[in-house]
Formats: C-alpha cells, structure tokens, sequence
C-alpha cells in the first residue's frame, strides 16, 4: 500500500473494502486466484486502477490484505479482548490453526500453490500479535520484559505454525487433534512461566 492513503478516511475505507468485495466476489466465480486480473478487481469495484493501485501495491496485497482481516476476524470472534493466556485458550488457539489449514488446503487449486507462503506468513503475524497481547496481560510479579515478550511471542507463534504446516500439507495420518495436543504440550514447556491453567 503506498503511504499517501490516509486509512482513517471514511472514503478510502469505503473504496477498500469495495475492492475487497470485488475480489471475493470474483474468486467465488472463478476459483482460481492466480487467473483473476488487477483490471476485473477495479472494473468489478467500479473504479479505475490508478484508483486500485492507490490502495494495493498489486493484486497479491490484496490478497494478502484480505486474508489478515479474515483471519483476523475469527480470531477476535474467538478470543475477545477479555481472553487471557490460559491452558485453554492456548489449547483452542493451537486447534484453530490446525482448522484453518485443513479449509485453506481444501480451497487451494494446483494452480493456486503460490499463495502459501503469503498464507502461512499471514496466519504467524496473527498469532503472533494475539499470543503478545496475552504476554503482555500477564500478571506483574512473572510479566516478562518487552523485548523477551516479543521474542517469546515470535518463537511460540512460530512452533505452532511449523507443525500445523507440515501436518496441512501431509497426508494427515495424525488427526487435529493429536497434534494440537503434542503442539500444545511443547509450547506449554516454553511458557511455563507465565501460563495458568484453566
């Protein structure tokens, strides 16, 4: 996205989030990522692609763009601001991953392969922005220090999205739900500090 567009504008959310309409509308009728066009997206949203191109470097930010509001939108139906680090919320954040792959992968087409790592890469800064809130609602006496919260944050977000990968793009022998257990019982040991059990 290029710096000049202010996105507390009412106009340039508006014109976001048409472009945004404009491309899932087109990937619902095409199922193919790799085939839609930056020109369908801005004749579809109603607007040129000086316009377009205002807003998103290019159709892969777009893309990329819609898959962290997405992701980002069932994160926060299923960790309100409310929710704490706790054994619990790990355990259901650890499976939402495991879950989300399983439909990423079932919606890829061969053609589509690219937009992996896009994905992958959208799903660790998610996790890693939810898991430092938590890090940084711990309580004082065991509240660890900015720098190592963040690092901390990084490391775990990135031991859940590994395993989680792999196991998406295997033949998925182990259900979910082992491996969120066996995932869920390392990054217990990383965090034992400052986890509770819940």
């Amino acid at each position: 996205m290029t710096p000049s567009v202010n996105l507390r504008d009412p106009r340039v959310k508006r014109t976001r989030q048409l472009l945004l309409q404009a491309f899932i509308a087109l990937v619902e009728e095409q199922h193919n990522l790799h085939s839609i066009s930056v020109k369908e997206v801005a004749e579809r949203a109603t607007v040129n692609r000086a316009t377009f191109y205002a807003h998103f470097e290019d159709k892969y930010a777009l893309l990329q763009c819609w898959m962290h509001q997405k992701y980002h939108q069932r994160l926060t139906s299923q960790f309100p601001a409310s929710s704490t680090l706790q054994l619990s919320t790990l355990r259901q954040l650890i499976q939402s991953v495991f879950d989300v792959l399983a439909l990423f992968r079932s919606y890829l087409k061969p053609g589509d392969r690219q937009y992996e790592p896009l994905f992958e890469n959208v799903l660790q800064q998610e996790l890693y922005t939810l898991l430092l809130r938590w890090l940084k609602q711990v309580p004082s006496e065991v509240s660890l220090q900015e720098e190592v919260g963040e690092t901390t944050a990084q490391v775990i977000s990135w031991a859940i999205l590994g395993p989680a990968t792999q196991w998406s793009r295997g033949d998925q022998t182990v259900s979910a739900e082992e491996m969120t257990q066996r995932v869920l019982s390392v990054v217990i040991a990383g965090l034992s500090p400052v986890i509770t059990v819940a």
